[in-house]
């Protein structure tokens, strides 16, 4: 079988090399074909849905270890006994035809050829130590995900900036979630979403902000259905999506006016006193400053600028202050904005100042879109060091360092460059290697052929997936084969911060490894292996990081192991140790939010209002270009660039044929275009 990609090819089956050999007669060093030992050959075992960022529980049922079909667990507290189509069809990737066995090695022909695990890995620090011997500390990155365990997201990052000395790492989760990251920072003094999924059943108004449910949460939208108080459900969105037509109020605002909107809502509610005065008291910054901002955002105006009538927009104010429970929620269609960070601080502002916050059934709560988003938030050494500490601050370095048993001079000062800096260091020469793990940045790049010509420009490239057959894979020239959800250990942390367990009930196809062991694998060939010898298995690396949590907002270092995890449905962080060493009664409650002691994470306790005046877009529509392209996702049966969920033939049924584009039929009439034509 071989797969063709411009110039490149590849070629997907090898015999197994000595080397590989020797570490499939020790599976224990290094992960290796193993099922947990506690599980029985006939048995049933609960672990946590690997595909978004709602965490659903699913019963996994095996026959002689190997796990064989699945169902929805009733008691899991995220989905109560309800799952997607993607969850349904979570184990049908694991047995793609197409999935990676091997690694394969560009040979002088320019062709990837099988290769063994001894051979790839010598030429993969080989290379990588010439590049960064020849061309400086910047000349090497790695882009990696939200997809992995946490587990081997911490391993990840650690190794490849305290041992490999790569400065420059990123997630993909910067694509998604980055605004909502620094708004929540910023705001609340650490990125801190304050709701439980039961808020969506305990609110007498929910507020959804360019966040369409309904296809792309749906277990989410099933919470909402549940909801006994019959709430006023507030749609604000450009488009007439699913989850709008099934809205109390859709709010069709123009495209990026949400600042505009939500700035005119504060105006209201504070003109009439709808506002919370003893909480902003009691419990914020800035307020007064916000208030003076607001004053400018009359009805009128902002009628003008988003095209919602003014006496729409006083019922909207006065549906929220009448509401005794009101929650907002926002996703991606506030998130990838180029005024993201403000749109969703606007949204907390009306949060802070009617006192719906640290209460059930409110909240200003941003729903993430990974599956381990806030694992790679919070442990993959990118944007923050581990734990959400600070690389500039001396006294994070120190406690990491210390605590890990490395010296700290190894950790590096700041964060390096973000994933759109990578990609302009290897546009502009800078960045020659390049390790590509769990994303298919080929595809998910907005410019996805400038993307694949700059992949072809690096020295060395290192793609790290369960299929060879992705549009980066192909670009690589190097690929190892790495093991996926249900065929390794580790932990995820889903949208309403909630740590839930993934076990190994399936065995990786051929040579292919978990993450993790690859990892441990490139740390000992780079020389580095000691630095990180008391990291042995996930589990470790666990109560690790649950130890580094310590004295952290994330704080969970009351849990103590996996098996507590699965006993209590997962638990949602902060979770600390009590003092004498017990779990008190924290540990039956499965549905804590923040916040509901008024107590923020800045150092004075309180919340802080910020604010900006609106911006024009970069690049607004002109005679030449005269649309604005909306994305969203079109169906609850794909994921991403689909590599995983194109995998099942039933998700590829319930998906779109083709690629499509909707115009407005006034739009369609003027330009003579017709259901099914070809547009550019």
């Amino acid at each position: 079988m071989s797969v063709t990609h411009s110039r490149r090819s590849l070629s997907l089956y090898s015999p197994i090399g000595p080397y590989t050999e020797e570490l499939l007669q020790q599976p224990a060093k290094f992960g290796l074909g193993m099922i947990p030992e506690r599980l029985q050959p006939d048995a049933t075992t609960n672990m946590v849905c690997g595909f978004c960022s709602t965490g659903c529980g699913l019963h996994i049922h095996l026959r002689e270890g190997q796990a064989i079909n699945l169902t929805p667990a009733t008691n899991y507290p995220v989905n109560l006994g309800m799952a997607c189509p993607k969850g349904w069809e979570a184990l049908t990737p694991l047995s793609a035809p197409d999935r990676g066995t091997v690694p394969l090695l560009r040979d002088g022909d320019d062709q990837l050829k099988r290769s063994d695990w001894d051979t790839a890995l010598r030429e993969f620090c080989t290379r990588f130590k010439d590049i960064q011997s020849r061309h400086g500390e910047d000349s090497l990155a790695f882009l990696s995900t939200g997809q992995m365990a946490t587990e081997e997201m911490a391993y990840l990052g650690s190794l490849a900036k305290f041992g490999m000395g790569i400065r420059h790492g990123d997630g993909n989760t910067r694509q998604c979630m980055a605004t909502a990251v620094v708004a929540y920072k910023q705001s609340f003094g650490f990125d801190a979403p304050p709701y439980t999924y039961e808020d969506f059943e305990q609110s007498d108004v929910i507020v959804l902000v360019g966040a369409n449910l309904c296809i792309a949460h749906p277990i989410m939208w099933q919470r909402v259905l549940r909801n006994p108080n019959h709430p006023e459900i507030i749609v604000v969105d450009p488009r007439v999506t699913e989850t709008a037509v099934a809205a109390s109020e859709h709010l069709q605002l123009k495209p990026k006016s949400d600042l505009a909107l939500f700035y005119g809502l504060a105006h209201i509610l504070i003109a009439n006193g709808w506002i919370d005065e003893s909480f902003i008291e009691n419990h914020t910054n800035d307020f007064a400053s916000f208030a003076k901002f607001a004053a400018d955002f009359s009805p009128e105006s902002v009628a003008a600028t988003t095209g919602i009538p003014a006496n729409t927009l006083l019922k909207i104010a006065k549906i929220i202050h009448e509401g005794k429970r009101v929650s907002f929620w926002w996703t991606m269609g506030v998130n990838q904005s180029y005024e993201g960070v403000r749109v969703a601080q606007s949204i907390v502002n009306l949060a802070l100042m009617t006192g719906n916050i640290g209460r059930p059934g409110t909240g200003a709560n941003s729903i993430t879109g990974q599956c381990n988003a806030m694992g790679s938030r919070l442990f993959s050494n990118t944007t923050s060091l581990l734990g959400g500490r600070d690389f500039s601050n001396p006294r994070d370095r120190e406690d990491v360092a210390s605590q890990l048993g490395i010296d700290e001079s190894r950790i590096p000062r700041d964060a390096g460059w973000a994933y759109d800096e990578i990609i302009d260091g290897i546009r502009s020469g800078k960045v020659k290697g390049l390790w590509v793990v769990c994303t298919n940045p080929a595809h998910s790049w907005i410019d996805q052929a400038e993307c694949r010509d700059l992949l072809d420009r690096l020295d060395f490239l290192v793609v790290q997936d369960m299929y060879p057959t992705t549009e980066t894979a192909r670009a690589a020239d190097l690929y190892l084969p790495a093991a996926g959800w249900g065929e390794k250990n580790g932990t995820l942390i889903n949208s309403e911060r909630r740590i839930g367990v993934i076990k190994k009930v399936s065995r990786a196809p051929g040579q292919a490894m978990a993450d993790l062991s690859i990892f441990r694998m490139v740390a000992e060939y780079w020389g580095c292996g000691k630095m990180f010898e008391r990291w042995t298995d996930a589990e470790s690396i666990f109560r690790s990081l649950a130890t580094l949590s310590k004295g952290q907002p994330c704080d969970f270092s009351g849990i103590k192991s996996y098996s507590q995890l699965d006993q209590a449905g997962g638990i949602q962080w902060p979770f600390p140790a009590d003092d004498d060493g017990d779990v008190d009664d924290r540990y039956h409650a499965s549905q804590r939010r923040l916040f509901g002691d008024g107590q923020f994470f800045h150092a004075d306790g309180k919340a802080k209002f910020l604010f900006e005046s609106p911006c024009p877009m970069p690049e607004p529509p002109c005679d030449e270009y005269p649309f604005l392209l909306l994305t969203g996702r079109g169906t609850a049966s794909q994921w991403h660039t689909r590599t995983r969920t194109q995998k099942s033939p039933v998700l590829r049924q319930l998906s779109p044929a083709e690629i499509y584009v909707e115009i407005h039929p006034d739009d369609a009439v003027r330009l003579c275009v017709t259901q099914n034509d070809v547009v550019h």
